[in-house]
């Protein structure tokens, strides 16, 4: 029976990830966590390579996690990681049979991501005014928003992926898979002032801080934060809000789902939809509160 030390072909599979597959670096990072975790049980149980990971075993580790009381949402995000480890490890003959890939996800209902209104967006790029930084945060909001972009990627935006001419941006997402999404005349005119006067290179990183060097995602962060904090009291107040929110307002305005999915770069058009979950939840809401036979 083929057996390997199980850290070690965990390591090889990390590295496939983020070097031949160019994976992000947080999801690199989110699957090695995850990794280690089951590693640590399996250690408990004297289980070192990988023909000792059976598919009962990795239920009685999903038994555990259940015990445990974590969130069924990451018991499945957990599950994916394992199927997509272990698929790996019979592809690359490191095992002689799948174990993960038997087992089914544990039924989730999944949570409508929260979302801010486009008046609330309004007043958000208000607050920004008169700042010290009142262009750069206008810009930063724009592709958050006007744009749909991740963190991720804003920060990885580069002079050359910017073409205001056009009105497109060149953005690597996931997996590090390109995609274009188009640059509305109100983004264009922010980012246009953004860079106004800016003698820089294709390649130089086109949201830069004082020093001249490329933002980081803290650092965007930090300043959405801020700003939404002073706008709203939704209980999450990250970046991915602003892209919840805009995809979330482009289905309200009649956009066609599946150019959604293209301007988010979703793999599947199924991670898409919920944005049309959460435009019904606002209908029946309105519904409710203004028609007299609700």
């Amino acid at each position: 029976m083929k057996s390997f030390l199980l850290k070690e072909v965990i390591k090889q599979f990390t590295d496939n990830l983020e070097n031949i597959r160019r994976y992000s670096g947080n999801t690199v990072k989110a699957y090695k966590k995850d990794l280690e975790q089951f590693t640590d049980f399996c250690t408990l149980y004297n289980k070192t390579e990988t023909g000792d990971v059976s598919e009962r075993f990795i239920k009685q580790y999903l038994g555990e996690l259940n015990i445990r009381e974590i969130e069924k949402i990451s018991i499945a995000r957990k599950l994916t990681v394992l199927r997509v480890f272990f698929k790996y490890a019979y592809m690359n003959n490191f095992i002689e049979t799948n174990p993960a890939g038997d087992i089914s996800n544990p039924k989730v209902k999944r949570k409508l991501p929260e979302i801010i209104s486009q008046n609330c967006y309004t007043e958000l790029l208000k607050k920004t005014e008169n700042e010290k930084d009142e262009k750069l945060e206008q810009a930063i909001f724009e592709v958050l928003y006007g744009c749909a972009l991740r963190v991720s990627e804003v920060c990885r935006l580069n002079m050359q992926d910017v073409d205001l001419e056009q009105g497109i941006l060149r953005v690597f997402g996931k997996g590090n898979k390109m995609r274009i999404v188009p640059v509305g005349a109100k983004s264009k005119v922010l980012l246009k002032a953004y860079i106004e006067g800016r003698k820089a290179g294709k390649d130089e990183p086109f949201f830069i801080n004082a020093k001249g060097k490329r933002l980081y995602e803290k650092f965007v962060y930090k300043i959405v934060n801020k700003k939404l904090s002073e706008v709203t009291d939704i209980k999450k107040k990250s970046p991915h809000i602003l892209r919840h929110s805009a995809a979330t307002h482009m289905l309200d305005n009649g956009a066609d789902l599946r150019a959604v999915k293209e301007i988010l770069g979703h793999e599947n058009l199924s991670t898409t939809q919920i944005y049309t979950h959460i435009s019904i939840e606002r209908l029946k809401s309105a519904y409710k509160n203004a028609h007299p036979k609700s």
